[in-house]
């Protein structure tokens, strides 16, 4: 009899030792699928961080283009200011007011009736008007120091004034001192005065 056995039997085989495993020693399933989690983890952060520069380059590129937009329209607006010409400010004209009733110069000096004194008579002129009152002529008086004395249509007497007040004050007391004679009955008077402010007399 042989080492293999009897004559004419079977031959027994071993089981091949190299034959491959179905197991990897050391590894198991889970840690497979542990692997592939965290490369889809790894392609899925590398994307975000795709799309997070792509918008960063995109912002900063939108940045950019409007700052470059904003200096073009200043540097418009400044060279169309430089272009245009200066524009002159003139001053307004004054209303020149020019008496329309005869101005008598009964004053020792006799000299030409200044430039401030007709526009104090026509302005006065307007504002008794205003007050519906007809100024017929004034008179620079003997003596008179800035005085001119205005008469009015249908009163007895005339207004003493003075060109160192205003117009429209004078005309206004003017007004109520000829309706506080009015309603106190005095139609005779020789004249009213209005020169200081805050009073007035009458003789």
């Amino acid at each position: 009899m042989s080492k293999g056995g009897e004559a004419g039997g079977p031959e027994l085989v071993r089981r091949r030792e190299h034959k491959k495993a179905t197991f990897v020693a050391g590894r198991t399933i889970g840690e497979k699928r542990e692997r592939l989690e965290t490369k889809r983890e790894r392609a899925v952060a590398r994307e975000k961080d795709k799309r997070k520069n792509r918008i960063r380059i995109i912002s900063v590129s939108l940045g950019f283009v409007a700052l470059i937009v904003i200096l073009i329209i200043l540097a418009h607006t400044f060279l169309n200011h430089a272009s245009e010409p200066a524009v002159t400010i003139e001053p307004e004209s004054e209303t020149v007011f020019i008496p329309t009733i005869p101005i008598e110069d009964a004053s020792s000096s006799k000299a030409e009736i200044t430039t401030r004194m007709q526009t104090y008579i026509g302005m006065l002129e307007a504002d008794l008007k205003a007050y519906g009152y007809q100024p017929t002529k004034a008179i620079i008086p003997v003596d008179g120091i800035r005085e001119v004395d205005i008469y009015i249509d249908g009163r007895p007497g005339f207004i003493k004034t003075t060109i160192d007040r205003g117009s429209g004050v004078t005309a206004e007391d003017t007004d109520r001192m000829l309706r506080y004679l009015e309603g106190q009955g005095i139609t005779e008077y020789e004249y009213i005065d209005v020169r200081i402010d805050g009073r007035a007399f009458w003789k």
